[in-house]
């Protein structure tokens, strides 16, 4: 089962290093790992996806815990949560098929950052499953280059 868990930290160099061995350790692979400075500067927000069992999970989440520079760390299986991926993306497109890349993009609430003779660039957020929806649909035209951020989430506030 995946896994996202948000960790707080300070803003120093070596947190992410730290952190990132703190999970090869218990040999969890890192399938997304997105990090940035939060409306305090002086704190990181480190988002990482992983995929493992409940219980060495618990005891990765308990272990960042201990961590001197990490001051908060948010699981968040069984809460409600907004998650979000970023992706730019290089397709194929000759100019008489353009218009249904475009088609497909508009779909998908995306946007053409850049257009040249024989490519489109297109950048796209959401949910992961909706940017690999995108991805199958234009794999046909063929992509060229793909570059996503990681998934970022935080929780939602109480209704």
């Amino acid at each position: 089962m995946k896994h996202i868990i948000s960790a707080l930290v300070q803003n120093e160099p070596g947190v992410l290093a730290h952190i990132s061995t703190l999970f090869a350790g218990r040999g969890f692979n890192i399938d997304s790992l997105a990090v940035g400075e939060t409306e305090d500067t002086a704190v990181s927000r480190m988002t990482v996806v992983v995929e493992g069992d409940e219980q060495v999970l618990e005891q990765v989440v308990k272990q960042l815990r201990k961590v001197i520079s990490v001051l908060k760390v948010q699981d968040f299986s069984g809460r409600d949560y907004v998650e979000r991926d970023l992706m730019l993306i290089k397709i194929n497109a000759p100019s008489g098929r353009r218009g249904e890349i475009i088609e497909l993009v508009t779909l998908f609430r995306g946007r053409v950052v850049d257009v040249s003779a024989s490519e489109l660039m297109v950048e796209l957020s959401g949910p992961e499953k909706k940017l690999e929806a995108f991805i199958a649909l234009v794999r046909p035209f063929g992509i060229k280059e793909l570059c996503r951020t990681g998934r970022v989430a935080l929780a939602r506030g109480p209704r």
